[in-house]
């Protein structure tokens, strides 16, 4: 058996990966709850940026944890494509659990197929990230936290759904996208503590490319998306304020036609 060390980098992976999450988080509900205040083309717009948001946080997170991923007696690389499937598996899967809630006029079940859809979108996005990882060995996973694995992500994809629906207080949001960044590494980690791996020590090259050559350069890209996207939203207007400096300009309007 081959020793799998989670943290390489000591905490540093770990709690940037957590950060990455919560990021993601905190501008998917941040848009979601925008979007629940807008109407038409503007709506759409709002949801596709909270999917795009949240999947890059988690496809983010994962990868950045995966950085700190070892494994004693072997080399780890990672094959492109699906790699990169993964992460357009999370947008996609993510994108249809939010459009499930900004467009559903029943609550309950919005946020029932919302949550189970984006979870399951979560999960399958970890195990495809996962399928990805190439070394010399054979990797088994232990199906009862595997199973765990995808119920915390349901149930936190959920619980995040339910605070874009019914927090609107900036200090409440930032509350559940801590919880939520916590519950999406939870997931994360639990998905990795199901891996064993059985290696057998080669000197062939391994396919795919490594995690410096690939994921990091991703990852870096990804994550100056996040920042850019939360600090045209954090400077966005929202509709009440809109609609304030629209009144605020009436009377100036009617005085002059005078």
């Amino acid at each position: 058996m081959g020793h799998l060390d989670h943290a390489t980098f000591g905490w540093l992976t770990p709690a940037l990966s957590y950060v990455m999450a919560c990021i993601g988080a905190a501008l998917g509900l941040r848009c979601t709850v925008r979007a629940l205040g807008a109407t038409g083309r503007s709506r759409r717009n709002w949801l596709i940026t909270a999917a795009s948001a949240i999947g890059t946080g988690i496809w983010t997170m994962h990868f950045v944890a995966m950085l700190g991923f070892g494994v004693s007696g072997t080399e780890i690389s990672y094959n492109v494509p699906l790699t990169i499937l993964s992460l357009v598996i999370a947008m996609a899967v993510v994108c249809a659990g939010v459009f499930a809630v900004g467009y559903s006029h029943d609550r309950a079940r919005a946020l029932f197929l919302g949550g189970l859809t984006t979870g399951v979108g979560v999960a399958s996005m970890h195990y495809l990230g996962m399928a990805a990882v190439r070394l010399h060995g054979h990797v088994t996973y232990d199906p009862v936290l595997v199973a765990l694995s995808v119920v915390i992500a349901v149930v936190a994809a959920t619980a995040a759904l339910w605070a874009a629906l019914n927090i609107k207080s900036p200090l409440a949001v930032t509350v559940a996208s801590l919880v939520m960044g916590g519950a999406v590494s939870s997931m994360h980690y639990t998905g990795m503590f199901a891996v064993s791996v059985k290696v057998t020590p080669s000197s062939a090259v391994l396919p795919g490319a490594t995690a410096m050559q690939f994921i990091f350069p991703l990852a870096v890209g990804l994550g100056s998306y996040l920042f850019l996207t939360s600090a045209f939203v954090a400077l966005s207007p929202t509709a009440g304020e809109r609609e304030a400096s629209a009144s605020a300009q009436r009377p100036v309007e009617s005085a002059t036609a005078h």
